[in-house]
């Protein structure tokens, strides 16, 4: 019986340290989440992925806004900058070499690993500081012409990041398989249409703007618009909890379990 009550409180006594140690950081805007690696670039307001880092996304379950599109992404010592710039259905997805590179210091093509969900903090950033992710002349924001303007005119209709940086292009999809690679023009607010040199909405084929996913877990480079493996990749390896919350959650499994037997 004794034996039985010193695992009790010890398995009390972890699950308390778990969870105060989980609680969020003291900072207002740094929380705690638990990241997924998602393999598979779109954007739900129509940010083209060929004119992106699509390697440095992120997938969060709140509703894209004109200024907050940019975070940082810590776990231990190394940290990444994300663009957000699509809504996950509920899960705090990130581009699955960002996921990779947090965990084991290194690319998914170079050493891919398998994993869930991992123990990370995250905080906004101004919109500015995530400009070196995006590839266009100004590192202005890239928007589909033909599928953005809804969100666009919410940007426009105050002084917003988006609203004071961005580009319209006549490319119909967010992997760029569809359309002109040509900048439209905007006369907002008296035309809600954006002028492009080609029919806005052009769905021929486009080539020579391919968007790349990562494909989890083998680490192989594939065309976003086929899946057609275009590299391959590393050997995949397992992720391993690590970290003290980690081990504290290890700790008080195998205090429970002890206690099962026990009891038995």
């Amino acid at each position: 019986m004794q034996i039985h009550n010193i695992m009790y409180l010890f398995v009390a006594l972890l699950l308390h340290i778990h969870t105060v140690h989980s609680l969020p950081a003291s900072s207002s805007d740094t929380q705690t989440v638990w990241a997924t690696p998602h393999d598979s670039y779109s954007s739900s307001v129509g940010v083209l992925g060929c004119k992106v880092n699509t390697n440095r996304i992120a997938y969060w379950p709140q509703s894209i806004d004109c200024d907050n599109i940019c975070i940082s992404l810590s776990y231990g010592s190394r940290t990444v900058k994300l663009l957000r710039i699509d809504q996950s259905q509920g899960a705090y997805d990130v581009s699955y070499d960002a996921w990779n590179y947090l965990t084991t210091g290194k690319s998914a093509t170079e050493a891919p690993t398998a994993g869930g969900a991992v123990e990370m903090q995250t905080k906004n950033l101004k919109a500015s500081e995530c400009k070196d992710l995006i590839k266009t002349k100004g590192n202005v924001l890239p928007l589909s012409a033909a599928n953005s303007m809804n969100f666009l005119a919410s940007c426009l209709s105050s002084d917003t990041w988006v609203g004071n940086n961005y580009r319209l292009y006549n490319i119909a999809d967010s992997v760029c398989s569809l359309g002109k690679d040509e900048s439209c023009e905007l006369d907002w607010p008296t035309a809600n249409q954006a002028k492009c040199p080609s029919t806005l909405g052009d769905t021929s084929k486009l080539d020579g703007s391919p968007v790349y996913n990562i494909r989890y877990p083998t680490g192989q480079t594939v065309l976003a618009s086929t899946n057609e493996i275009v590299e391959s990749g590393g050997s995949a390896t397992l992720a391993l909890l690590s970290g003290p919350r980690s081990m504290m959650m290890l700790l008080a499994w195998s205090a429970i379990l002890s206690y099962w037997i026990c009891s038995s």
